[in-house]
């Protein structure tokens, strides 16, 4: 095994490559030798345009200030995703960022509001969203809490263009010495005897050793799989998406939505991501339900403005590959699994992944329990990320195409279909601390694609008739009062970056 690890090599750069060597270099600082490897011929998948909430804080961590990052990225602020037709095609709802209502103690808001619906004084639980009812009105700010209150204010994320992410982390991380090396690596030298890879050769005939290598290669996985052969755990029995078509188009109005959308479609789901200077389009698809002609055809036809470019096939296999860390390689990003990206999770995988790799760096040599721990870890936050996106489609309530009557039938895992079961008879949906998506998101994916539960706490009961009304009524008129408040989302991005 490797005694020291000084030098590390990053095979491949765009947003996996660049994240990772960005917080490497801002965390471990000169303990570590970085380069990175990357190949202008290669091009980047580079459709990840969404993010979730953790990446405010991430991009602080790295040094990079939000003006900087909403200027040259041409981003947008982000205070949900809307479903549109997941449930049934008439069906719209919102899984909104942040919190709903006013919780109790050992009450969350979801309890009281299922009471409240029950006795007819409530219709939908976003009307107790600020995220909700503040992207449905286009407006945003930065508000920690609603004025005058103890309640959360705003939980945002952003929409951005990964290629210029990408380049940004590229300047900020060889301003700080990591080292970019151009080329395409055709030939991966190993070690007989350890198994660990000792070098790899460019086309150019350049070696580049090191003790450490990460692989960003992408969907390939040209270490992690081509050459260490970990295998790869294959979730398209959940997940039969396996194709997306992707293209920007015009902005067809003035005012730029602070949300994403997320459309069923015949064979799949299409999103519409609002930058500043495009939307993003893409129409992931099933190939077992829809050719791939005809679901180019379908996402063009419903783009709302005129396209930008040509539109790029994306092919991809759901699931991830059986270890994360094997020998002396890490894998982060498309190299270490695909998830879909209906939920954003795939920067935030990328995050993740880094500082599993921090938190366990064999900066003395690689340990195998520390191999162990952190491939456990992996593995559990894939799995949990991959249960939140079945959700979605077991869920559905529709059966017009073949591809939806499949997802409705499907068998699920255990843990999911527990959740639901528990969730329909209780209204609970308890969730360990960890996990990203909290219980608030799957409430939300539940009631919003059809479930409404036959109980719910019995503290929800600690309030009488007039007074949930009068609870009700208070926190709508306070949600209604803070969103009138707040400036357009296309006002206040310009602010930002005028």
């Amino acid at each position: 095994m490797v005694n020291h690890v000084k030098n590390v090599v990053i095979v491949g750069g765009g947003t996996a490559g660049w994240i990772t060597a960005s917080l490497l270099k801002r965390i471990l600082k000169n303990h570590i030798q970085i380069t990175l490897i990357e190949s202008d011929e290669i091009g980047t998948v580079g459709v990840g345009e969404a993010s979730i909430p953790p990446m405010v804080n991430f991009n602080h961590a790295l040094g990079i200030g939000e003006q900087e990052f909403i200027k040259k990225t041409k981003a947008t602020y982000k205070l949900g995703i809307e479903f549109e037709g997941w449930g049934d095609p008439s069906n719209n709802y919102m899984h909104a960022f942040g919190e709903l209502g006013k919780s109790f103690p050992f009450c969350d808001f979801s309890h009281i509001w299922l009471r409240a619906h029950k006795l007819g004084l409530s219709e939908a639980i976003s009307e107790f969203s600020l995220n909700t009812q503040a992207a449905k009105s286009s407006k945003f700010a930065h508000l920690k809490t609603i004025p005058n209150t103890q309640l959360t204010g705003l939980t945002y994320a952003y929409h951005f263009d990964a290629g210029l992410y990408a380049q940004l982390l590229s300047e900020h991380s060889q301003a700080q010495g990591v080292k970019r090396v151009e080329g395409k690596v055709v030939k991966v030298n190993s070690c007989h005897m350890s198994g660990n890879i000792t070098s790899v050769e460019l086309h150019s005939g350049h070696q580049h050793n090191a003790d450490f290598f990460i692989d960003c290669s992408g969907l390939k996985g040209l270490l992690i799989e081509q050459t260490l052969n970990v295998g790869f755990e294959d979730w398209a029995h959940w997940l039969p998406c396996d194709s997306a078509w992707a293209v920007p188009c015009e902005h067809s109005a003035q005012e730029i939505l602070p949300y994403t959308k997320s459309m069923a479609q015949t064979a799949g789901w299409q999103w519409q991501i609002p930058l500043q200077h495009r939307v993003g389009n893409g129409y992931v698809f099933s190939s077992k339900f829809i050719d791939e002609q005809t679901a180019k055809n379908n996402l063009l036809e419903q783009l709302p403005a005129k396209p930008i470019s040509e539109p790029k096939l994306i092919k991809f296999k759901t699931g991830m590959r059986r270890k994360q860390w094997h020998q002396n390689v890490f894998a982060i990003g498309l190299s270490s699994g695909f998830l879909e990206p209906l939920e954003s999770t795939s920067i935030h995988l990328i995050q993740t992944a880094a500082l599993r790799l921090i938190k366990h760096f064999p900066y003395e040599g690689i340990s195998q329990a520390a191999v162990d721990a952190a491939n456990a870890e992996f593995e559990q936050e894939m799995v949990q990320v991959r249960d939140f996106i079945i959700l979605h489609y077991k869920l559905t309530q529709r059966t017009d195409t073949e591809f939806w009557r499949w997802c409705k039938r499907m068998e699920v895992p255990e843990s999911v279909s527990k959740k639901i079961a528990l969730f329909s008879e209780t209204g609970s949906c308890p969730v360990k601390t960890e996990e990203l998506f909290q219980s608030v998101a799957w409430q939300q994916v539940m009631l919003g694609q059809g479930i409404m539960p036959k109980g719910y706490h019995p503290l929800a009961e600690q309030l009488d008739e007039a007074q949930l009304k009068s609870l009700l009524e208070s926190l709508k008129t306070l949600i209604e009062t803070t969103v009138d408040k707040l400036p357009s989302h296309s006002v206040f991005v310009n602010k930002v970056v005028s």
